[in-house]
């Protein structure tokens, strides 16, 4: 028997039998109270918006388009008490994106969910019989829009020792692990691909200094795993060695007063560099050769004799693919150690300091600055958090293309009366509007170059998503604060670099929408002192798709992907756009040796008799195709290089960088 519903739709007219079995002829609905009498529909609700996972066998399918934006609540806790569950999606039938679920809020495990709407979207309201197929009553009620609080759930990290400096990828897997660290151990906990975070301890040799001013994390040696650098009295390095089951310690003798620190390919060789902010003396950096050889450079990139370097940001300010710095200067009076700087690259291994010509040559007190588009318009505007008003309060500079414009007065910063070393920009609500974290406050973007304060639990330290929910959290020392919001759609891009760094740092990835474009830099190092994610997060809000991902990698070359899904990640191969396929967590793909010389030997959860294997250059054009009959391939053939290989197997297309000698 189909579900009996009461006066409100009568209007609707006699229903087709199955009227409400599957997504295709979901029933129209409106605020009201409706009669599910039983769960029975041949469609299960998929993807899974609720928690408790997999188990259903049926459902019930309804439609709901507000007319105005509201605060909707869906209570099955009406009459009967049922224990049920509930998914809301956006999107297509073919192409559902979760906006929200439920299972268990309301009394006795009814349901009861709370999400904003928009007007105008319409809403997929689905329930399954995860835990009963009986019926139920539910109510859906509109309410004036409310704007949810942050709200961020503590989970204690098993007991360890050291500064928790990180929340960044470790072992390849492009999904975010908490990083601590001593002089004599580095401490991850790895997030799972099911969920849940493993704490292992590596024993290093005895580190000549320890992160006690910053840390920063990149893939220095182009194994395909992250390495670390500690900045205190010296430069530290600590290198992942071939499958990141061991550090290797790597001090460097020069004496640095250490601030800022990051990875960067300084002059676009392909290969990662460090940099390190001089409080006392120009700054310092290290080039890369690719062949495991740091060369010790000072000057160039912040030369005041008496330093004043704190907060170093490599940023494309300027929208011409490729990265400049902004350092943040922090001394007293009003001397030229104290005056921000700007140095643009220009594109041929020079530098020009333009930071007057840009408005942003201030004396203003800052460790460190927090770069982000926050209108939303294609570049890169600027908020300098003041860590002492001695010289001014905070600044919020506005990328005008020809300068920067100040735009505090009125912007909630020049109310906002919080002090700190830290500064740093994150869509934490995944509303689509970057949001600003530091100074004791979370400020919510109101989307008009205007900021709300709210206080929150968690203060700054790295951030990252540590449940793989696409909500950022945020670590401070042994607690990650779980980023509790739901409702808002999002997109997580992760990079491969195939001629640019492995790790992507210094890639502008795009994304277009109907509502217009967001942007992100991948970044080494922000804030003063953390480590925070590699992946570019972007959240959506209610918009149920992105027409396109374009990644401007430091090479030059561009990859762009097309309609690619919501609620997930898209993992970008540089060079491979065409090829790009997300990848099922259960599917893995491993060669070694790497780099390799004449055979290549694989790996795969897959079984990889007669599979289809090809390899292809970095220009994503094929140069080898064979079928597999063993877990071998022969490369003897190839040029040196670097290459992916692709295995396409069961329907599932797995991918692999590695480099021929």
């Amino acid at each position: 028997m189909k579900p009996l519903f009461p006066l409100t739709l009568a209007l609707l007219g006699t229903l087709p039998t199955l009227a409400q079995d599957n997504c295709a002829s979901a029933v129209p609905i409106t605020a009201g109270t409706y009669v599910v009498s039983t769960v029975n529909g041949n469609q299960v609700p998929s993807p899974i918006c609720a928690p408790n996972g997999a188990g259903a066998s049926a459902g019930e399918w309804y439609s709901y388009t507000p007319t105005s934006n509201y605060t909707v609540t869906i209570n099955t806790a009406i009459g009967a008490l049922t224990d049920s569950r509930v998914h809301v999606y956006l999107g297509g039938c073919g192409a559902l994106a979760c906006v929200a679920g439920d299972d268990d809020s309301g009394v006795n495990n009814t349901a009861l969910l709370t999400f904003n709407v928009a007007a105008g979207f319409t809403y997929i309201i689905a329930f399954d019989n995860r835990w009963s197929s009986s019926g139920f009553t539910f109510q859906l009620v509109e309410s004036p829009i409310v704007i949810p609080v942050f709200s961020f759930s503590p989970l204690t990290l098993p007991a360890g020792i050291g500064s928790t400096v990180a929340a960044v990828d470790m072992n390849g897997d492009h999904l975010d692990d908490v990083v601590r660290v001593t002089e004599l151990q580095i401490t991850i906990n790895h997030q799972q691909t099911g969920g849940g975070l493993v704490q292992t301890v590596f024993p290093t040799d005895t580190a000549d200094t320890t992160p006690y001013w910053s840390l920063a994390a990149g893939d220095l040696d182009g194994n395909g795993y992250n390495d670390l650098l500690y900045a205190g009295g010296s430069a530290t390095f600590m290198l992942a060695n071939a499958d990141a089951t061991a550090y290797i310690e790597n001090s460097q003798t020069e004496w640095i007063f250490c601030q800022r620190s990051n990875f960067v390919d300084i002059n676009n060789d392909g290969h990662l560099d460090a940099f390190v902010c001089h409080d006392v003396e120009p700054n310092v950096y290290y080039l890369n050769d690719g062949q495991g050889n740091l060369t010790y450079y000072q000057g160039g990139l912040g030369d005041t004799p008496d330093g004043g370097n704190y907060g170093s940001i490599w940023v494309d300010y300027d929208n011409d693919h490729d990265v400049d710095l902004f350092i943040a200067k922090c001394r007293g009076g009003v001397g030229p150690a104290n005056i921000d700087q700007l140095h643009r690259n220009n594109g041929d291994g020079t530098w020009t300091e333009v930071a007057a010509l840009m408005n942003l040559a201030d004396n203003q007190q800052s460790w460190s600055s927090a770069w982000g588009d926050y209108d939303n318009d294609g570049d890169m505007d600027v908020l300098q958090g003041a860590s002492s008003f001695t010289n001014g309060g905070h600044k919020l500079m506005r990328n005008d293309g020809s300068t920067f414009t100040n735009v505090t007065v009125g912007s909630g910063f020049d109310v906002h009366s919080g002090q700190s070393i830290e500064w740093i920009t994150h869509d934490f609500d995944n509303d689509g509007w970057l949001d600003v974290l530091g100074g004791g406050k979370l400020l919510r973007n109101n989307g008009d170059m205007t900021f709300s304060l709210h206080t929150v639990t968690p203060t700054n330290g790295p951030v990252g998503d540590l449940d793989n929910d696409g909500y950022l959290d945020i670590v401070n020392g042994g607690t990650v604060h779980m980023n509790a919001l739901t409702g808002n759609n999002w997109l997580k891009v992760t990079l491969e670099g195939t001629v640019s760094n492995t790790s992507g740092i210094g890639a502008r990835v795009e994304i277009q929408t109907p509502a217009g474009t967001q942007i992100r830099d991948i970044r080494s190092g922000d804030g003063f002192r953390y480590m925070s994610t590699l992946n570019a997060h972007f959240g959506l809000g209610q918009e149920s798709q992105v027409d396109q991902i374009t990644v401007y990698w430091t090479s030059g070359i561009v990859d762009v992907i097309s309609a690619p899904a919501i609620n997930g990640t898209v993992h970008v191969i540089e060079g491979l756009s065409t090829g790009v396929a997300t990848v099922t967590p259960e599917a893995t793909l491993s060669t070694f040796p790497n780099p390799v010389d004449n055979v290549l030997y694989l790996s795969s959860s897959l079984p990889l008799r007669n599979a289809n294997a090809t390899v292809l250059n970095t220009a994503g054009q094929p140069v080898l195709r064979s079928v597999l009959r063993e877990a071998t391939l022969d490369i003897a053939g190839l040029a040196p290089g670097v290459y992916v290989l692709q295995v396409e197997q069961e329907g599932t297309l797995l991918q692999e960088r590695f480099v021929k000698r």
